[in-house]
């Protein structure tokens, strides 16, 4: 039943995509010659409207007509362009997560059950909706603190979202099966497992109390970082289906040309914006992944606020001095070390030639030497990077691919403030200290400490391993002794399966001999 409804749910998709005119705008040049045809086909069945659209455009529509589930779906594969491809990618990017509100009365409904009071106990009143998304939207409000009226932001979940997204999920997951199962190129990708952090993502985006969770460490992190931080949780009035933050006072870092007319200095802004996202991302290994102008405030001081963190991203130590490590091999032309990188952090197979990996770098990294510094992206080195490691069969890591889409992101917003931005002079600085601290002797001194950490922390277990240890040997010494003695049911049951296991076994090898016979007259 549960196929059933997935396949009716793909062929609803399939005719959503031919009727805004998705199907008719995809490339055709290697489809066979069937799907050739029915591609050309699917042109005359596209609404009219749709033909004049753009690509981006009709996926767009296409998307929001299937509901939230496939909004937050296509969201997510806008960061995933090794599944996707780069156009795909680029087109899901301008997708916009804008629906329809939902009732006021619902909203205050959803609040005062989540939080577990009534809403005149919580604020003096919450105005109606200004922005409404796929999860949630957002509502004006007022509250009373320590006397003085405080305005903030509340945001409340969509009512049915979860089971939407659950229903929905179970043909995400059919599609993912049948293409591990039957299309073989698509293995590499582990279509299941992207569909799996699909459905981690969106259910850590769904209850609020997670966000809220990072929004205070994102603030703990950049507490003294200078022109950035988050807006502050107010816990009290945050639960499961609502968060209530801080009202932010700012301009959208879409609006230029009022940044401009503040007197803001835009380049600063730029370097500010690029030097606080990668000392996230290498000094805390925790980072904002939906850093588009959208989510983005500077305040009349300057500040740049950040807010949104339904999806954030997290690096390992390993990932940090890999990415450092490639940063610093392209810069110094050190291909071959940026090939021992990949190789020692165990992502590319040692199956392939560490020379010929390396001089597949080189054909990503002469070309960016002798180009001028602004002309030169990082976020674009990344991607070639990984279109390389394609043809060596390099595991797609998702962590790292959630990196290289957010910095396109931040790079290309920090292009718009500053069109002569120069992306390798505004990080030098966070990449530069990073590296001397954790590349040279000093990662020597980290590792050792962290070394340290892991002995001590086992030695503190040594009594109840020792404990342990000491339990099974005396449970085997009884055993040799005595034998292994079953209860009378346990005895019965073991009794059952064996004679299952022993007729399973007849016929087996009556399947066998059947099958000897056969292939010996074959031969005869």
């Amino acid at each position: 039943m549960g196929n059933f409804m997935s396949y009716l749910q793909l062929v609803r998709v399939g005719w959503v995509f031919v009727r805004e005119g998705v199907i008719a705008a995809l490339p055709a040049d290697d489809l066979p010659p069937l799907m050739r045809t029915l591609h050309g086909f699917s042109r005359y069945l596209a609404r009219s409207k749709a033909k004049e659209a753009s690509r981006s455009d009709r996926l767009a529509r296409a998307v929001a007509r299937l509901g939230p589930s496939y909004v937050k779906l296509g969201q997510f594969l806008a960061t995933r362009p090794d599944v996707v491809g780069a156009d795909i990618a680029a087109d899901l990017a301008l997708l916009q997560d804008r629906m329809e509100t939902f009732p006021l009365e619902q909203a205050m409904e959803s609040v005062s059950l989540s939080i577990g009071r009534p809403i005149s106990d919580a604020y003096v009143r919450i105005e109606p909706p200004i922005a409404a998304a796929s999860i949630a939207q957002v509502h004006p409000a007022y509250l009373i603190k320590d006397g003085v009226e405080h305005k903030v932001a509340v945001k409340v979940a969509r009512p049915g979202v979860r089971g939407r997204f659950r229903r929905d999920l179970s043909t995400f997951y059919f599609v993912s099966e049948l293409l591990e199962r039957h299309v073989p190129l698509t293995r590499r990708l582990r279509p299941i497992e992207v569909t799996r952090i699909l459905e981690q993502t969106t259910r850590i985006e769904m209850d609020l109390r997670l966000e809220a969770a990072a929004l205070s460490e994102l603030g703990e992190n950049t507490a003294s970082d200078p022109g950035f931080r988050v807006p502050k949780v107010d816990w009290e009035r945050t639960g499961r289906d609502v968060i209530t933050m801080e009202w932010i006072d700012g301009i959208k870092m879409s609006q230029v040309d009022a940044l401009r007319e503040a007197g803001h200095d835009l380049d600063h802004l730029a370097d500010v914006l690029i030097q606080s996202f990668l000392r996230h991302t290498l000094r805390d290994g925790f980072f904002h992944a939906d850093m588009h102008q959208g989510n983005l405030f500077v305040q009349a001081d300057g500040t740049i606020v950040a807010v949104d963190l339904g999806i954030v991203g997290r690096l390992g130590k390993k990932e940090r001095r890999f990415l450092a490590e490639i940063l610093f091999g392209f810069i110094t032309r050190d291909y071959m070390r940026v090939a021992e990188v990949h190789f020692e952090a165990g992502y590319v197979a040692r199956s392939y030639d560490v020379a010929s990996f390396a001089q597949a770098i080189r054909a990503i990294g002469e070309p960016i030497h002798g180009q001028s510094a602004e002309t030169i992206s990082m976020a674009r080195l990344l991607t070639l990077l990984f279109e390389v490691t394609e043809l060596f069969d390099m595991q797609t890591r998702p962590e790292l691919v959630m990196l290289q889409k957010t910095m396109v992101v931040v790079e290309g917003v920090a292009r718009t403030l500053n069109p002569r931005f120069n992306m390798w002079r505004a990080a030098e600085p966070v990449v530069g200290e990073w590296i001397r601290g954790n590349l040279g002797p000093a990662r020597i001194v980290s590792d050792a400490r962290d070394g340290l950490r892991a002995a001590f922390k086992l030695a503190e277990q040594a009594p109840e391993i020792a404990a342990r240890t000491e339990r099974l040997t005396r449970e085997i010494d009884a055993m040799a002794e005595k034998g292994l003695r079953f209860d009378a049911e346990t005895a019965e049951a073991i009794g059952r399966a064996e004679a299952r296991h022993s007729r399973s076994g007849r016929v087996a090898l009556w399947i066998i001999a059947a099958t000897l016979v056969w292939i010996a007259f074959q031969i005869g």
